[in-house]
């Protein structure tokens, strides 16, 4: 999203930002759109603010109905498990075959388009871990403006990792790929942390415009990036920049928030015959740290360590705990790689944390079986503690 806007666009949309409530939302996107300049820079501007209104006009509409007592189809799923992966595909592309081949969920599969309605989950068993899987209704690539596509990429947007699903029996695997990229890309959710991220924060609790991260300005200085945010009358902002930005993807991260989100790719059907120069293209499309797996839901060939890479991008571990002096507890605590002791046991029980004395660790990170530690210990994957208290 360029800059070249009026003054009088840029006042509309810092309206629109600082808007609360639906209605307010939508009228000032309503009254950006009557003034906003129509040429070729501020196209994707353009773009933005009407799918941005059609989700808020729909969302309005879903409000409604509810009042009314008319209630609706759940879209939303919550998490559940050791995380949740949501399957992403074109019509027809075998992602309810896959949640069939590796949970214990029940989809409808046929082989004509929009079997599937509404998200349906499913738990995928790893070791002692269950990963949630759930499968979407079809993207529609052709109509990437679809009310089916909001209501899909918003359970994207919910999710831990997402698994790209394209059929090998597509007339065009490497075409489909590519569109199915472009549309996350342009709702804002990268696929790839090669991109750099912007997030605009605006606070009270800071003083002026306050710049975070590891990343960096590419062609505009802080002064630069004071000038633009106070254009929109942001004054007290936290920006977090990762890796590479430009001044425009701080004024795209103003009105859209650009999320990263692991993702695999699986080109599925490798049962029927197909193009092996297709499979070639897809992994020259795919950004370095997207996986690709060649796969049949069919026979379940090339999902064997589905749940495992799985479990790697998560970025979780798996934590064992016992009480002194009695047997460990069968059931792993899922925490983040990298976590504490101390907040291994605030995941527990808060008063744990508060009155932690030591611990003992058994396992990768201990120097030694039982190893007394202090709360800032570092766990490692399937570790045993055993939490000692005041």
């Amino acid at each position: 999203m360029p800059a070249n806007l009026t003054a009088e666009a840029k006042a509309k949309l810092a309206k629109y930002s600082e808007a609360k409530t639906i209605e307010e939302k939508i009228k000032a996107l309503e009254e950006f759109l009557s003034v906003a300049p129509k040429h070729k820079g501020a196209e994707n501007l353009l773009l933005w603010a009407r799918r941005r209104l059609a989700e808020l006009r729909e969302e309005q509409e879903a409000r409604r109905r509810k009042k009314a007592g008319g209630g609706g189809p759940r879209i939303f799923v919550e998490r559940a498990g050791a995380g949740q992966a949501v399957l992403l595909g074109p019509p027809n592309s075998g992602k309810s075959s896959i949640l069939a081949r590796l949970t214990n969920a029940k989809p409808e599969i046929a082989p004509y388009p929009f079997t599937t309605q509404l998200p349906m989950p499913g738990m995928l068993s790893y070791e002692d871990v269950q990963i949630q899987l759930v499968d979407t209704p079809p993207l529609l690539l052709d109509q990437p403006d679809s009310p089916v596509n909001n209501r899909v990429l918003g359970v994207a947007r919910n999710a831990n990792i997402l698994i790209l699903v394209v059929g090998l029996d597509d007339p065009d695997p490497v075409s489909t790929a590519r569109r199915l990229l472009s549309l996350l890309e342009d709702r804002g959710i990268l696929v790839t942390r090669a991109r750099g991220l912007v997030r605009v924060v605006k606070s009270r609790q800071v003083t002026g415009i306050k710049v975070q991260g590891t990343g960096r300005m590419i062609g505009f200085t802080e002064d630069d990036l004071k000038r633009l945010l106070s254009s929109y009358r942001i004054y007290n902002a936290v920006v977090e920049i990762e890796g590479e930005v430009t001044l425009d993807d701080v004024e795209a991260a103003i009105f859209q928030q650009r999320i990263y989100k692991p993702s695999i790719m699986i080109l599925n059907k490798a049962d029927l015959p197909h193009n092996r120069e297709a499979v070639i293209g897809v992994r020259k499309l795919l950004p370095s740290d997207v996986p690709l797996l060649v796969a049949s839901a069919k026979t379940g060939k090339g999902l064997e360590g589905l749940g495992e890479t799985l479990f790697k991008m998560l970025g979780v571990i798996r934590v064992y705990t016992k009480q002194p002096n009695k047997e460990p507890d069968p059931q792993p605590l899922i925490i983040e790689k990298g976590s504490t002791v101390i907040e291994a046991a605030r995941r527990i029980h808060k008063d744990l944390a508060r009155n932690f004395k030591y611990a003992r660790v058994w396992g990768k990170s201990a120097k030694y079986p039982g190893q007394k530690v202090g709360p800032d210990h570092v766990l490692e994957d399937k570790d045993l503690v055993e939490i000692h208290t005041r």
